[in-house]
Protein backbone atom coordinates (compact mmCIF):
# COMPACT_ATOMS: atom_id res chain seq x y z
CA UNK A 1 0.00 0.00 0.00
CA UNK A 2 0.75 3.47 -0.53
CA UNK A 3 0.56 5.96 2.01
CA UNK A 4 -2.07 7.63 0.40
CA UNK A 5 -4.48 4.27 0.94
CA UNK A 6 -3.54 4.63 4.33
CA UNK A 7 -5.14 6.66 7.61
CA UNK A 8 -3.64 7.24 10.78
CA UNK A 9 -4.97 7.26 14.03
CA UNK A 10 -3.78 10.59 15.85
CA UNK A 11 -3.08 8.28 18.84
CA UNK A 12 -0.48 6.74 16.70
CA UNK A 13 1.19 9.53 17.40
CA UNK A 14 0.41 10.69 20.95
CA UNK A 15 3.17 13.33 21.26
CA UNK A 16 1.55 15.16 18.74
CA UNK A 17 -1.47 17.85 18.99
CA UNK A 18 -4.17 17.69 16.54
CA UNK A 19 -2.66 20.37 14.74
CA UNK A 20 0.71 18.51 14.21
CA UNK A 21 -1.19 15.34 13.13
CA UNK A 22 -3.23 17.10 10.54
CA UNK A 23 -0.29 19.08 8.94
CA UNK A 24 2.15 16.14 9.39
CA UNK A 25 -0.25 12.98 7.20
CA UNK A 26 -0.85 15.59 4.74
CA UNK A 27 2.69 16.87 4.84
CA UNK A 28 3.52 13.16 4.50
CA UNK A 29 1.42 12.10 2.10
CA UNK A 30 -1.43 10.04 4.11
CA UNK A 31 -4.55 9.51 2.53
CA UNK A 32 -6.56 10.10 5.81
CA UNK A 33 -6.68 10.46 9.39
CA UNK A 34 -9.03 8.71 12.31
CA UNK A 35 -9.44 11.33 14.80
CA UNK A 36 -9.03 10.11 19.07
CA UNK A 37 -11.32 11.91 21.49
CA UNK A 38 -7.92 12.27 23.75
CA UNK A 39 -6.33 14.00 20.97
CA UNK A 40 -9.60 17.07 20.52
CA UNK A 41 -10.24 17.17 23.88
CA UNK A 42 -10.78 20.87 24.87
CA UNK A 43 -10.72 21.64 21.17
CA UNK A 44 -12.79 24.15 18.96
CA UNK A 45 -14.41 21.06 17.16
CA UNK A 46 -15.74 23.51 14.20
CA UNK A 47 -12.09 24.49 14.11
CA UNK A 48 -10.69 20.92 13.60
CA UNK A 49 -13.43 19.84 10.90
CA UNK A 50 -12.44 23.05 8.71
CA UNK A 51 -8.26 22.20 9.25
CA UNK A 52 -8.85 18.56 8.04
CA UNK A 53 -11.20 19.64 4.88
CA UNK A 54 -8.50 22.10 4.29
CA UNK A 55 -5.51 19.75 4.66
CA UNK A 56 -6.98 17.09 1.87
CA UNK A 57 -7.39 14.64 4.49
CA UNK A 58 -9.98 11.81 4.50
CA UNK A 59 -11.63 12.02 8.01
CA UNK A 60 -12.14 8.21 8.65
CA UNK A 61 -13.38 7.78 12.12
CA UNK A 62 -13.91 9.61 15.65
CA UNK A 63 -12.27 6.89 18.23
CA UNK A 64 -13.81 6.14 20.59
CA UNK A 65 -16.78 5.41 22.07
CA UNK A 66 -18.75 2.34 24.40
CA UNK A 67 -18.08 0.55 27.25
CA UNK A 68 -21.53 -0.04 27.84
CA UNK A 69 -21.23 -2.48 30.68
CA UNK A 70 -21.89 -1.91 34.35
CA UNK A 71 -22.76 -3.18 37.75
CA UNK A 72 -25.57 -1.02 38.31
CA UNK A 73 -28.43 1.40 35.85
CA UNK A 74 -26.73 4.30 36.83
CA UNK A 75 -23.35 3.26 35.46
CA UNK A 76 -24.79 2.04 32.32
CA UNK A 77 -26.75 5.18 31.40
CA UNK A 78 -23.62 6.79 32.01
CA UNK A 79 -22.23 5.11 29.22
CA UNK A 80 -25.18 5.29 26.95
CA UNK A 81 -25.06 9.35 27.92
CA UNK A 82 -21.38 9.65 26.82
CA UNK A 83 -21.84 7.75 23.89
CA UNK A 84 -24.56 10.73 23.07
CA UNK A 85 -21.87 13.26 23.90
CA UNK A 86 -19.53 10.82 21.45
CA UNK A 87 -22.32 11.29 18.61
CA UNK A 88 -22.86 15.10 18.77
CA UNK A 89 -18.91 15.37 19.11
CA UNK A 90 -18.07 13.50 15.90
CA UNK A 91 -21.30 15.11 13.77
CA UNK A 92 -19.15 18.26 15.09
CA UNK A 93 -15.79 16.81 13.43
CA UNK A 94 -17.91 16.12 10.04
CA UNK A 95 -16.93 12.52 10.28
CA UNK A 96 -18.78 9.30 9.66
CA UNK A 97 -18.13 6.58 11.61
CA UNK A 98 -17.10 5.88 14.87
CA UNK A 99 -15.51 2.85 16.74
CA UNK A 100 -16.52 1.13 19.64
CA UNK A 101 -14.63 -0.27 22.65
CA UNK A 102 -18.00 -2.07 23.69
CA UNK A 103 -17.35 -2.50 27.60
CA UNK A 104 -17.08 -5.49 30.54
CA UNK A 105 -17.61 -5.51 33.63
CA UNK A 106 -15.50 -6.78 36.37
CA UNK A 107 -17.93 -9.61 38.30
CA UNK A 108 -19.96 -10.27 35.21
CA UNK A 109 -19.90 -12.82 32.71
CA UNK A 110 -20.44 -12.69 29.01
CA UNK A 111 -24.15 -13.38 29.16
CA UNK A 112 -24.72 -9.78 31.08
CA UNK A 113 -22.27 -8.00 29.39
CA UNK A 114 -23.63 -8.91 26.34
CA UNK A 115 -27.14 -7.59 27.23
CA UNK A 116 -25.88 -4.41 28.09
CA UNK A 117 -24.26 -3.67 24.81
CA UNK A 118 -26.98 -4.72 23.00
CA UNK A 119 -28.92 -2.68 25.01
CA UNK A 120 -26.62 0.33 24.87
CA UNK A 121 -26.35 0.46 21.30
CA UNK A 122 -30.21 0.13 20.98
CA UNK A 123 -30.00 3.28 23.14
CA UNK A 124 -28.00 5.04 20.76
CA UNK A 125 -28.76 4.29 17.58
CA UNK A 126 -31.87 6.86 17.44
CA UNK A 127 -29.10 9.63 17.81
CA UNK A 128 -26.85 7.71 15.27
CA UNK A 129 -29.70 7.46 12.49
CA UNK A 130 -30.30 11.46 13.52
CA UNK A 131 -26.66 12.00 12.72
CA UNK A 132 -26.04 9.75 9.73
CA UNK A 133 -22.98 8.16 11.63
CA UNK A 134 -21.83 4.54 11.44
CA UNK A 135 -20.96 2.52 14.41
CA UNK A 136 -18.00 0.11 14.01
CA UNK A 137 -17.77 -2.93 16.96
CA UNK A 138 -14.50 -3.46 17.68
CA UNK A 139 -13.50 -7.21 18.68
CA UNK A 140 -10.58 -6.92 21.20
CA UNK A 141 -8.08 -9.64 21.70
CA UNK A 142 -9.51 -12.47 24.80
CA UNK A 143 -7.06 -10.57 27.33
CA UNK A 144 -9.11 -7.81 27.24
CA UNK A 145 -12.73 -9.55 27.66
CA UNK A 146 -12.39 -9.28 31.99
CA UNK A 147 -12.28 -5.82 32.05
CA UNK A 148 -12.39 -3.35 28.58
CA UNK A 149 -14.56 -5.54 25.69
CA UNK A 150 -16.44 -8.50 25.81
CA UNK A 151 -16.58 -8.67 22.27
CA UNK A 152 -13.40 -10.94 21.58
CA UNK A 153 -13.89 -11.95 18.48
CA UNK A 154 -14.88 -11.48 14.74
CA UNK A 155 -17.46 -13.93 15.66
CA UNK A 156 -19.01 -12.23 18.42
CA UNK A 157 -19.10 -8.65 16.32
CA UNK A 158 -20.98 -10.54 13.53
CA UNK A 159 -23.24 -12.00 16.16
CA UNK A 160 -24.06 -8.66 17.91
CA UNK A 161 -24.55 -6.96 14.41
CA UNK A 162 -27.04 -9.93 13.73
CA UNK A 163 -28.95 -9.42 16.76
CA UNK A 164 -29.17 -5.37 16.05
CA UNK A 165 -29.64 -5.89 12.40
CA UNK A 166 -29.27 -2.36 11.08
CA UNK A 167 -27.27 -0.62 8.04
CA UNK A 168 -25.60 1.64 10.98
CA UNK A 169 -24.06 -1.33 12.78
CA UNK A 170 -20.79 -2.62 11.71
CA UNK A 171 -17.32 -3.96 12.44
CA UNK A 172 -13.87 -2.46 12.71
CA UNK A 173 -11.37 -4.86 12.39
CA UNK A 174 -8.29 -4.68 13.84
CA UNK A 175 -5.02 -6.76 13.15
CA UNK A 176 -3.92 -6.68 16.72
CA UNK A 177 -7.09 -8.64 17.94
CA UNK A 178 -7.96 -10.94 15.57
CA UNK A 179 -5.02 -12.57 14.15
CA UNK A 180 -5.49 -15.32 16.42
CA UNK A 181 -8.77 -16.43 14.97
CA UNK A 182 -9.02 -20.16 13.27
CA UNK A 183 -11.84 -19.01 11.28
CA UNK A 184 -10.93 -15.84 10.65
CA UNK A 185 -11.56 -15.65 6.97
CA UNK A 186 -14.63 -16.96 7.36
CA UNK A 187 -16.06 -14.60 9.36
CA UNK A 188 -14.23 -11.65 7.36
CA UNK A 189 -16.13 -12.75 4.21
CA UNK A 190 -19.70 -12.97 6.15
CA UNK A 191 -19.02 -9.57 7.20
CA UNK A 192 -18.02 -8.29 4.30
CA UNK A 193 -21.22 -9.68 2.69
CA UNK A 194 -23.40 -8.45 4.89
CA UNK A 195 -21.92 -4.92 3.89
CA UNK A 196 -20.75 -4.77 7.25
CA UNK A 197 -17.06 -5.09 7.44
CA UNK A 198 -16.48 -0.89 8.13
CA UNK A 199 -13.22 -0.45 8.75
CA UNK A 200 -9.70 -2.61 8.55
CA UNK A 201 -7.08 -1.47 11.31
CA UNK A 202 -3.03 -2.80 11.36
CA UNK A 203 -0.22 -2.85 13.50
CA UNK A 204 0.89 -6.18 14.95
CA UNK A 205 1.11 -7.94 18.29
CA UNK A 206 4.24 -9.31 20.01
CA UNK A 207 4.02 -11.95 21.83
CA UNK A 208 7.00 -10.41 23.71
CA UNK A 209 5.02 -6.98 24.42
CA UNK A 210 6.47 -5.84 27.44
CA UNK A 211 3.05 -3.89 28.42
CA UNK A 212 -0.52 -5.57 27.65
CA UNK A 213 -1.90 -2.54 26.19
CA UNK A 214 1.12 0.06 25.33
CA UNK A 215 3.83 -2.16 22.68
CA UNK A 216 1.99 -2.99 19.47
CA UNK A 217 4.44 -3.58 16.60
CA UNK A 218 4.41 -2.17 13.30
CA UNK A 219 3.50 -3.74 10.30
CA UNK A 220 5.90 -7.14 9.82
CA UNK A 221 7.14 -7.41 13.51
CA UNK A 222 5.70 -9.67 16.07
CA UNK A 223 3.50 -12.55 14.73
CA UNK A 224 3.07 -10.71 11.26
CA UNK A 225 -0.35 -10.76 10.45
CA UNK A 226 -1.33 -7.93 8.71
CA UNK A 227 -0.17 -8.62 5.46
CA UNK A 228 -2.03 -11.86 5.66
CA UNK A 229 -5.21 -10.63 6.89
CA UNK A 230 -5.47 -7.28 4.50
CA UNK A 231 -5.57 -10.11 2.00
CA UNK A 232 -9.03 -11.62 3.20
CA UNK A 233 -10.02 -8.11 3.80
CA UNK A 234 -9.23 -7.04 -0.11
CA UNK A 235 -10.60 -10.65 -1.51
CA UNK A 236 -14.05 -9.85 0.66
CA UNK A 237 -14.22 -6.31 -1.18
CA UNK A 238 -12.81 -4.32 1.26
CA UNK A 239 -11.15 -1.00 -0.68
CA UNK A 240 -11.58 1.96 2.07
CA UNK A 241 -8.42 3.99 3.30
CA UNK A 242 -6.62 0.95 5.30
CA UNK A 243 -6.24 2.65 9.15
CA UNK A 244 -2.73 2.81 11.44
CA UNK A 245 -3.25 2.37 14.66
CA UNK A 246 -0.06 1.54 16.91
CA UNK A 247 0.13 2.56 20.81
CA UNK A 248 3.64 2.23 21.65
CA UNK A 249 6.03 3.54 23.80
CA UNK A 250 9.06 2.60 22.47
CA UNK A 251 7.68 4.41 19.18
CA UNK A 252 6.14 7.65 20.82
CA UNK A 253 9.91 8.26 22.65
CA UNK A 254 11.29 8.42 19.02
CA UNK A 255 11.24 11.56 16.24
CA UNK A 256 7.81 11.35 15.04
CA UNK A 257 8.80 12.16 11.51
CA UNK A 258 11.19 8.86 11.76
CA UNK A 259 8.17 7.13 12.94
CA UNK A 260 5.47 8.01 9.92
CA UNK A 261 8.76 6.96 7.59
CA UNK A 262 8.50 3.54 9.21
CA UNK A 263 4.85 3.27 8.56
CA UNK A 264 5.28 4.03 5.71
CA UNK A 265 8.07 1.70 4.52
CA UNK A 266 6.26 -0.97 6.69
CA UNK A 267 2.79 -0.88 5.40
CA UNK A 268 4.02 -0.86 1.34
CA UNK A 269 4.07 -4.85 1.33
CA UNK A 270 0.39 -4.97 2.60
Amino acid sequence: MTPDQLAIHTFTNKPWSIDECIENYARHGFGGLSVWRETVAGEDLGRVRRKIADSGLQGVSYVRGGFFTGLDAAARQRGIDDNLAVIRECEALGLPMIVLVCGGTVGQGPKENFEQIIDGLAAILPAAEAAGIKLAIEPLHPMYAGDRCAVASMRDANWLCDQLEHPLVGVAADVFHIWWERELEQEIRYCAAKNRLFAFHVCEFKPDFDHILLDRGLPGEGVNASARIAKMVKAAGFNALTEVEIFSRKYWAENQHVFLDKISASCANL
